[in-house]
């Protein structure tokens, strides 16, 4: 892949993700880890989230119905709070999660709640759904 595909990776996963969590990913990162960053950026952000073919909204519902039906909770309360700022409504994350009920399970759609709901409390979002 181009430097291109790292430096647009790099600009698409600061847009969805925030700085602030970029940052904190960049900075932990060493030698052991470096490699990983790099192919995380270049593929995840660079080749599949800055295609055309679907835009950030539609990218981040799916993306938080797999990673609750996979049990990913941490990378799931990072997606939850990016689906906010890709326009997903917290109403809309409530149905993705009821969808991800009836076709991976209760108990991994129980914890997602859960795991959302925690990851919502303190967003301006948050407020609104009260």
């Amino acid at each position: 892949m181009s430097d291109d595909m790292l430096e647009q990776g790099m600009t698409t996963r600061r847009e969805v993700l925030g700085d602030a969590h970029v940052d904190r990913a960049m900075a932990g990162t060493d030698a052991f880890t470096a490699d990983f960053q790099e192919y995380l950026t270049r593929a995840a952000w660079g080749a599949v989230w800055s295609r055309p073919g679907l835009d950030r909204r539609t990218r981040s519902c799916i993306t938080v119905a797999m990673l609750a039906a996979q049990g990913s909770e941490h990378e799931l309360a990072l997606h939850v709070r990016a689906a906010l700022r890709n326009g997903v409504s917290i109403e809309e994350i409530k149905e993705i999660l009821l969808q991800v009920a009836v076709y991976a399970g209760v108990p991994r759609a129980n914890r997602a709640f859960t795991v959302a709901r925690d990851a919502l409390a303190g967003t301006d979002a948050s407020t609104e759904a009260r």
